[in-house]
């Protein structure tokens, strides 16, 4: 089995458990963590020393974020409460665990509060998965600020500590498309006194145990994986000026505002008898050195005290280059093992980034999922039924992480690229679980997988590659040379995982790198056979390579040559099997011309997808800086940039759908009307290479459906919710 390349002492992180449990453990393991007084009175507890408040139902289970960081900290023998779904114009919700004796934790669950209520047309959703029954409406827009400003009103003097996927993915300024401006870090917003970023356990576990020893959390300013609020950079450190984007040819120095001019002739007396005394209660200041951006590589900086100014909250809410500039620059300091602090002032404070939390080594990722989850909602929620709940309940996360870098997508930005693998045994251990503990398992586990289903275990085999690498896909333009694709221990857990008693069958359900899958036909042959009930998910976004090399997708060949696979073993099986490919309409750079040829070639393939995606803005991902600045940040930025095209008015997002569901009467008018607008008529009739029928006079017109296979996308409908790649 791959193992993660060995770190330099000065790399490591000490071990998630090396900590001494804080005296509370003696109270043991909660059952469920407790949602009322009545369930702290029952452990014995008279307070809670963090309360966890949070935008989703309390499922007390490892695919909710709210339920680790409650386990991770109670395995560090502190008691916690969660408070879940508050009534936000209820003050007395956010007093119902009374108050924490350390901090209130802060999430909007495990999604976005925006976009989990809107969709990319900006309606609002009918349901929400997270909330018993599917109900809407139990958590507020921009949860994170909400609920921060409830519980600083109800105890104003307990520090507030905001984390999960809204938090990380606004830890700076960031272009906001509900509101369609850029604003502000949600940590001023918020009020907070620090943001968690990304998979959190270390700097939890980290601020917890010092706020316990009595720090002040204005004092940690310096935890991996964190954002805090400064009023200046500190002394003796070094700014790598990039808050602008064209500097001019000669660059100059830039004046230190810190440096000590020459004082020797220079005296200053109190009283005026003695001009020799200086008058000073003041320690020497150490001097703040300002490198420009471009002479950064040539100077000797110590990179322990290094950090990059990012342009400035109000610049990028006025110049969208320099937004697009910003999102390059925070993309590119995101390996934990060479990133630098980020800087961004907003007004006249600044927001401090720090960089990425060390990922977790494999045992502690053992530990993670080991805690003694309930694996079901709190009994407070009686039989209703939990959307996400019953989508997961019988599927298990083996790995977190993706090195796949796609524009579109969040994951990266969160979780890092760094691959964080669990041990057969422990995902073995939790399979034999789900069959001893989960209610209704009848032998089918749904899942092995995670972001993406096969990158357990991949990593870059140099270990000094790892530490200095830059580059925002290990996978694209091409598979880096230095990346291990061997799926030998996917495949040997697979086959681990079948032999348990009591299982009858392992799917794959989250979305399948394909390209990589390739490099290993062992592992496809296996997937094919034994883990496909029929349907298979992958996600090829476009067909066109300019859309693509946007996105950062691998280019047609790989999903050919991986369909010739998928067929070929289909077949040695004995199986009648199809591919469901998703796509994406109306991302940056994306034309007419290109929904019109990716339309053609859904129709030579004989695909009618019904399941389709139009392109949603999320906080801080390259593609959503594309979007705002018309901008291609993969490219290094200049005001002499070509712009991209971007299908930001909604006619136009609807038209490029329509195209993707070309089979729909429905879209036929406006395909018919762009058709004839860019010269494509010939595409509108009945022939062999028509795209749409001609008009029939009702406006629609019918549309030849002998030799279409069945609607394999439209089955797919029944197989549950995408996972977001």
């Amino acid at each position: 089995m791959n193992q993660p390349p060995k770190l330099n002492e000065s790399q490591k992180e000490k071990h998630l458990f090396s900590n001494y449990p804080y005296w509370a453990e003696c109270f043991g393991t909660a059952p469920f963590l407790p949602m009322s007084r009545d369930e702290m009175d029952l452990l014995g507890w008279d307070s809670c020393d963090v309360i966890l408040v949070t935008g989703d139902a309390y499922v007390d289970h490892p695919s909710f974020g709210m339920a680790v960081m409650g386990r991770m900290l109670e395995s560090q023998g502190f008691r916690v409460g969660i408070i879940a779904q508050p009534d936000w114009n209820n003050p007395e919700d956010f007093m119902k665990l009374g108050k924490p004796n350390f901090y209130f934790g802060i999430t909007a669950g495990n999604m976005d509060s925006m976009i989990n209520r809107y969709t990319a047309d900006l309606k609002v959703r009918s349901d929400d998965a997270y909330t018993p029954h599917g109900e809407p409406g139990k958590r507020p827009d921009r949860a994170v600020i909400v609920y921060s400003q409830k519980c600083r009103e109800v105890y104003k003097d307990v520090p507030i500590v905001i984390g999960g996927i809204e938090a990380s993915l606004r830890r700076i300024a960031q272009y906001d498309y509900w509101s369609d401006q850029v604003r502000r870090s949600v940590l001023i917003d918020s009020g907070a006194d620090i943001l968690l970023y990304g998979n959190a356990e270390r700097a939890i576990v980290d601020l917890t145990h010092a706020l316990a020893q009595g720090r002040n959390v204005e004092d940690l300013t310096d935890l991996r994986g964190t954002a805090v609020i400064r009023d200046s950079t500190p002394a003796g450190w070094t700014e790598i000026d990039s808050s602008r984007i064209d500097w001019p040819g000669k660059i100059d120095d830039i004046p230190n505002p810190y440096e000590m001019k020459d004082t020797e002739n220079m005296t200053c007396s109190t009283n005026g008898d003695d001009d020799n005394e200086v008058a000073s209660d003041e320690p020497d200041v150490m001097a703040i050195k300002i490198v420009p951006m471009p002479l950064h590589r040539k100077a000797d900086l110590d990179p322990n005290k290094t950090a990059i100014r990012l342009p400035s909250f109000e610049k990028v809410r006025n110049d969208s280059a320099l937004y697009a500039h910003a999102s390059r620059v925070l993309h590119q300091e995101a390996n934990p093992y060479n990133a630098r602090p980020l800087i961004q002032k907003h007004g006249t404070r600044e927001i401090w980034v720090n960089p990425p939390p060390i990922p977790l080594e494999t045992d502690e990722m053992d530990s993670v999922f080991g805690f003694q989850y309930q694996r079901i909602p709190h009994p407070s929620y009686g039989d209703a039924t939990i959307p996400a709940y019953d989508m997961i309940r019988f599927s298990v996360n083996i790995m977190r992480g993706c090195f796949g870098g796609c524009t579109f997508c969040s994951i990266t930005e969160h979780e890092g690229r760094i691959i964080q693998s669990r041990s057969q045994e422990s995902v073995l251990g939790e399979i034999e679980e789900i069959r001893d503990k989960v209610p209704g398992f009848t032998g089918t586990i749904s899942d092995l997988g995670g972001p993406t289903a096969n990158m357990y275990h991949l990593t870059c085999k140099s270990e000094t590659i790892l530490k200095n690498c830059r580059r925002l896909s290990c996978v694209h333009p091409g598979i880096c040379k230095n990346l291990e694709t061997s799926h030998k221990p996917t495949t040997e857990l697979y086959r681990a995982a079948r032999k348990i008693p009591g299982v009858k069958r392992i799917a794959i359900a989250s979305g399948l790198r394909y390209d990589l899958a390739i490099k290993d036909p062992e592992y496809v042959r296996e997937l094919v056979t034994h883990h496909v009930g029929g349907l298979l998910k992958i996600a090829p976004e476009h067909t066109e390579e300019n859309v693509l090399n946007k996105m950062m997708k691998p280019g047609m060949g790989a999903y050919d040559t991986f369909k010739k696979m998928f067929d070929k073993y289909s077949k040695e099986a004995g199986k009648e099997q199809y591919l469901v490919p998703y796509f994406i309409a109306a991302h940056p750079g994306t034309e007419t011309k290109d929904m019109m040829n990716l339309a053609l070639w859904l129709k030579k393939q004989k695909m009618r997808v019904d399941q389709v995606q139009t392109f949603y803005p999320s906080p801080m991902s390259l593609a959503t800086a594309m979007y705002h600045s018309e901008r291609n940040p993969l490219q290094r930025m200049s005001y002499k940039s070509k712009k991209i095209h971007i299908p930001r008015k909604l006619e136009e997002r609807r038209l490029q759908k329509a195209f993707l569901r070309y089979h729909d009467p429905k879209g036929w008018p406006a395909l018919r009307e762009e058709l004839k607008r860019i010269g494509r008529a010939d595409l509108i009739g009945s022939g062999p290479n028509a795209l749409i029928p001609a008009d029939d006079g009702t406006g629609n017109g019918r549309h030849a459906r002998p030799g279409f296979k069945s609607n394999v996308a439209r089955t797919a409908k029944n197989s549950g919710p995408r996972k977001r790649r």
